[in-house]
């Protein structure tokens, strides 16, 4: 990523946290190399037409978390046509899982004085007893970055003078990755159906008594949400591998840190 100077260097990649400029923890973790994000590039053509599906993707992303908190927060009558049933699939499926969101902890910064870096958590939650970071996701998947994103905040949020600035009426004990989609599914041959960003992709079913259609022979049902919720309450190495992560990322960015003043 190119920078103007230093000024811009800032507002791209960081926050200022009590007048101090900390660096971003999903910027940090740009450094970490993505397979699949170099096909998805390849796959386009271009970076113009990357980016616009990226952009998109974005967009509906924010959507889905905006609704969602919205309803967690018990303003559940103006959910977007486009996100409606990822949301009412989460909605049902938290009637069962009776996931409690703190509404006081929504997006809320989060900052390491000790490791100097900071991040924004989509939410602290109270699951079967135990209270953590709970992040929305809008993939088909889990990725590793999820797991060493959380686990930057869950290390912040473990800071004394964090833990009081905040405060927190707990420990912190674990995190969940709740990830929230929607797709079509084929009536003939169970071929998921999904778009976003404008791009669509189809994956055909797993199942040998269902091979798949020809293209241009699916009947595609309608859309339908798809929620899953997935605890990972060990986080000791995925803390190492962040802030390694980290060093990584300041030696890339080594010109720039020094520039703004924040290198050692």
């Amino acid at each position: 990523m190119r920078h103007i100077d230093g000024n811009d260097f800032k507002q791209k990649n960081g926050y200022e946290v009590n007048g101090v400029w900390l660096p971003r923890v999903t910027r940090i973790l740009e450094v970490k190399a993505k397979p699949a994000l170099q096909a998805f590039f390849f796959e386009m053509g271009s970076a113009e037409a990357a980016d616009a599906v990226k952009n998109k993707s974005a967009e509906h992303g924010t959507l889905v978390h905006e609704a969602v908190q919205r309803a967690v927060i018990g303003e559940v009558a103006d959910i977007p046509a486009e996100v409606r049933p990822a949301v009412e699939a989460f909605l049902e499926f938290n009637k069962e899982r009776n996931i409690q969101f703190h509404p006081e902890y929504i997006e809320k910064q989060v900052w390491s004085a000790r490791h100097r870096y900071a991040g924004t958590v989509d939410g602290l939650a109270s699951i079967d007893g135990k209270f953590g970071v709970l992040d929305i996701k809008t993939s088909t998947g889990f990725y590793p970055e999820y797991n060493l994103q959380t686990a930057a905040y869950i290390e912040a949020l473990r800071e004394y003078d964090v833990k009081l600035a905040m405060n927190l009426p707990r420990e912190v004990e674990t995190r969940w990755i709740l990830r929230i989609d929607q797709h079509k599914i084929c009536k003939k041959c169970k071929s998921i159906h999904r778009e976003k960003g404008g791009r669509i992709k189809v994956r055909s079913s797993r199942l040998k008594s269902n091979p798949s259609c020809e293209d241009g022979e699916h009947e595609w049902g309608e859309v339908v949400g798809d929620v899953e919720l997935r605890e990972f309450p060990y986080f000791y190495y995925d803390v190492k591998a962040f802030l390694a992560a980290k060093t990584l990322w300041e030696w890339e960015n080594n010109y720039w840190l020094r520039q703004i003043g924040y290198s050692r």
